[in-house]
């Protein structure tokens, strides 16, 4: 089911700018505490961690020394646990802020996504989204019964009732998936990360030096 689903998402969003992470799993989730789903892992061997359409970023497991990887999931969970605490769990959660893990950013808002970690399966694990701006009303978390991947795939096609993000950029919209050392590349060379078009902006950044 897996592959199933990650050769679904690169039918509609080829890696031509993706690269496979190589992450050392054992150590990602020895610092993670826990087995990650198996379609976050086929997504990381087919794209690694990057951005889409500079929109929605998808994290790491692990740290790296980049410009813009975008950070990593121990780097987010903390926020998206924040606000699960702050702002209500989803009607008919019983489980706690520790029960989420966060997998995505988005860039312009930022929403954050990730996990609702509901057993000891996580490839049966739903996406839980936390939206900075929603309707009057509307909850700012909610849940979807299906994994990262198939999420990704269904927000790209606009194949949800409306849009589960707060930012409707990729709503029903095909962009291109960019790995963060392209984007290191290009912002090196005075490109924007996201296009690899001129950036007008980069001699601002002449003799900066990346950390």
């Amino acid at each position: 089911m897996t592959g199933a689903q990650v050769d679904a998402l690169i039918r509609i969003m080829p890696p031509s700018h993706g690269a496979d992470e190589e992450v050392d799993w054992d150590a990602a989730e020895a610092q993670l505490g826990t087995r990650l789903p198996a379609d976050y892992r086929a997504f990381m061997a087919v794209y690694g961690g990057g951005s889409i359409g500079g929109q929605l970023s998808i994290l790491l497991p692990l740290p790296v020394d980049s410009v813009w990887s975008g950070g990593t999931i121990a780097g987010e969970t903390p926020n998206l646990r924040h606000y699960w605490e702050e702002e209500g769990r989803p009607a008919g959660t019983e489980l706690g802020a520790d029960a989420v893990m966060a997998w995505g950013v988005g860039s312009s808002n930022p929403d954050l996504l990730g996990w609702l970690m509901t057993g000891s399966d996580p490839d049966q694990w739903p996406v839980v989204v936390w939206r900075r701006h929603v309707s009057w009303g509307d909850p700012s978390l909610a849940l979807f019964d299906c994994g990262m991947v198939e999420f990704v795939r269904r927000l790209s096609l606009a194949d949800f009732d409306q849009c589960p993000l707060s930012d409707v950029s990729l709503w029903g919209r095909i962009e291109p998936f960019v790995h963060w050392r392209e984007q290191d590349r290009r912002f090196l060379a005075g490109l924007d990360p996201i296009t690899g078009e001129s950036d007008p902006t980069s001699d601002m950044f002449k003799g900066w030096d990346r950390p």
